[in-house]
């Protein structure tokens, strides 16, 4: 029993967080020792607990204490817990929010059990997890990016192409950012190309990851 991982549930769905508990109490070396129906919830309940969780899975959309939120207070007050964000909600925006508020990994509620599984092996063991929506080979990229004190002791990006990196962090499609940078689109697709190019990064949320993590830019 010793080697038994503790997982705590933060969903504002009752039925969900039963349905789960029974799922996850099946895995092989695995308990679910903690419910909680929001953030404010979770940090009342840590505080009944003998033992702290070594997981969280988290909703991102709660009431009262939202996703983002818990996984920040969590990061700051326990950073041993990792934190998986379990939602619906697969927009780039979300993902970055959790990942920059202290997510180490990110599962869609329509995944498989297996995927939930693995995510769990490999949050505790690899100390991340992301399936095709954020691959093995951008994270670490940027895990290996992060560790220059400087952007421009790892690579050379030009004033503009910084610009760029700001603004794909926000909402806007390339044409506002063309708009907000006053030139063309396929101006803007250049410096997408060149900075991916430059970073060896493919998707849009690996450069707006990499802005985040360098402190480029910080989202709210």
């Amino acid at each position: 029993m010793t080697n038994t991982k503790h997982i705590a549930i933060v969903d504002d769905h009752a039925l969900f967080r039963k349905g789960l508990t029974g799922l996850i109490n099946g895995f092989p070396g695995y308990n679910v020792i903690l419910e909680a129906s929001n953030g404010r919830d979770l940090i009342h309940r840590l505080q009944e607990v003998e033992q702290l969780p070594d997981i969280a899975l988290l909703d991102i959309s709660m009431p009262e204490m939202d996703g983002y939120a818990t996984a920040e207070w969590l990061r700051i007050n326990h950073p041993s817990i990792k934190i998986l964000a379990l939602s619906t909600m697969d927009a780039e925006s979300a993902i970055i929010k959790m990942i920059r508020h202290g997510a180490k990994g990110y599962v869609l509620k329509d995944a498989e059990p297996s995927e939930l599984k693995r995510a769990f092996e490999e949050v505790l063991t690899v100390g991340y997890f992301f399936n095709e929506l954020i691959t093995h080979k951008v994270l670490f990229s940027i895990q290996a990016l992060t560790e220059a004190s400087d952007i421009q002791t790892f690579v050379k990006l030009t004033d503009r192409e910084i610009t760029f990196l700001k603004q794909i962090c926000s909402e806007k499609n390339y044409a506002e950012i063309a708009d907000e940078m006053c030139v063309s689109v396929r101006t803007v697709e250049g410096y997408r190309n060149a900075v991916c190019e430059k970073l060896q990064l493919k998707t849009r949320t690996g450069l707006a990851m990499y802005a985040i993590k360098n402190g480029i830019v910080k989202l709210d």
